[in-house]
């Protein structure tokens, strides 16, 4: 079988920092497993301006695949870069592989596992344990409350991935709760599993005031996560109107060594499994 061509694939993001982190990982794995790994987008960063990323424009997964087909490559995998099984990855990345496919009938492609793993209600332990590491780290006291946020979804499944991570978590640190939340949900009774928002965890009883830990459960930084992002503008409005005294943001997990490892593990799986 001829050796594929990796493409370690994320949503996509008009901020130059996520490609970028999403170039540093390919790199690192492309040097645990000797294989070719590229950074594509499914969206957005081909329109970031190439001397934002030190002169190397970003691409995504349709044009690249077309690109690399007229070169005379037929095999890839899809490595997703998701926590969880996402509409695009569940949904839009197939049906771009499928339309290529009725252009190109020997390409063949392979789509990997998300980073939770294939069980959504029991989702690989390593991703608590790289969040409780990040925690450790931030010197936690007895009294500390801790929230895990994550962007919000449309998708009940992502949801569950996020709940049970939370529950994990909760496990590693020997706590009662590790409360999950959302930064921000689509309106309707429909999509309440968000449920409670971060903005609004001052209502919650007995979850307000002192010290928050916040996990990210984010990989890597954009308009939602890292500095000056979503999730910051809303601790600061928090802090403002005295939810908290304080609160201090785990960092993102593409910062996490063990998340190439993850990652390896996801790539060996499909790459030993038949096509």
């Amino acid at each position: 079988m001829t050796t594929p061509i990796v493409f370690l694939v994320d949503n996509g993001s008009l901020r130059p920092q996520a490609t970028i982190g999403l170039r540093c990982l390919a790199e690192g794995l492309a040097g645990r497993t000797g294989l070719r790994v590229e950074a594509v987008s499914l969206l957005h960063s081909h329109k970031i301006a190439a001397d934002k990323l030190n002169g190397v424009p970003a691409t995504i997964v349709k044009r690249r695949l077309r690109e690399c087909l007229a070169a005379g490559h037929h095999e890839f995998v899809c490595l997703p870069l998701f926590l969880g099984p996402s509409l695009a990855i569940a949904d839009y990345l197939p049906e771009v592989v499928d339309e290529l496919s009725g252009e190109y009938p020997e390409l063949k492609v392979r789509i990997a596992s998300v980073l939770a793993g294939e069980d959504f209600d029991a989702p690989d332990p390593r991703l608590a344990q790289m969040l409780a590491d990040q925690i450790r780290a931030l010197r936690p006291s007895p009294s500390m409350k801790v929230a895990l946020v994550d962007h919000g979804t449309p998708i009940i499944e992502v949801n569950r991935v996020r709940n049970a991570v939370a529950r994990q978590l909760s496990s590693e640190l020997d706590l009662p709760l590790v409360l999950p939340c959302s930064m921000e949900r689509r309106e309707g009774g429909a999509y309440a599993f968000n449920d409670p928002l971060l903005e609004r965890l001052g209502s919650l009883e007995d979850f307000a005031g002192g010290r928050l830990i916040l996990a990210m459960f984010f990989l890597l930084p954009g308009r939602h996560a890292g500095e000056g992002g979503d999730v910051a503008e809303i601790c600061e409005g928090l802090i403002a109107e005295g939810t908290f005294e304080q609160i201090q943001n785990t960092p993102l997990l593409g910062e996490h060594p063990m998340l190439l490892e993850i990652l390896e593990d996801r790539l060996r799986e499909v790459i030993w499994r038949k096509i």
